[in-house]
């Protein structure tokens, strides 16, 4: 899985005009969900997202994490992060999780993600959002869980 991590002061989702999720100061993650990816890259990805470290300490080192900053987390699912951009001037999706697939590990991410911390908010799968964010920084990380099947022999 794929999650690409802004910092944000504030974030927002809406659909057809209308708000659908909201989080203040935490990080907003665009989700892209690969063949091959499972119960186990939605966990790993998620512990990264909550440990990853991005906000500031007294000494304004990034060494803060959105758990230790009980900030918000706001999980958007973006198909076309899974995209095979590689030759070409348009993307081709054979890299990416079919859409069922895709759908039910984000809902995955998503339950995990509510059990594992507080407030979070979600973008709506499937669906054409619009997406506001103030990215504080910036500050922007790509953040990938190993594909099981690409993943090296211990």
């Amino acid at each position: 899985m794929i999650g690409l991590l802004q910092r944000v002061t504030e974030a927002s989702v809406r659909v057809e005009g209308q708000p659908v999720s909201a989080i203040g100061r935490g990080i907003l993650v665009l989700v892209g969900v690969r063949r091959g990816d499972d119960g186990d890259s939605a966990d790993r990805l998620l512990e990264r997202l909550l440990g990853y470290r991005v906000f500031p300490d007294e000494q304004g080192r990034m060494n803060r994490s959105v758990r230790d900053i009980a900030g918000g987390l706001l999980l958007v699912p973006q198909f076309t992060l899974a995209a095979d951009t590689q030759k070409g001037s348009r993307a081709g999706f054979s890299t990416a999780a079919p859409p069922d697939q895709a759908q039910r590990l984000f809902a995955y991410l998503v339950d995990a993600a509510h059990a594992a911390h507080a407030p979070v908010g979600t973008g709506v799968f499937g669906a054409d959002m619009q997406i506001s964010l103030i990215n504080d920084g910036p500050v922007t990380f790509w953040l990938e869980s190993t594909v099981a099947s690409s993943a090296p022999a211990s």
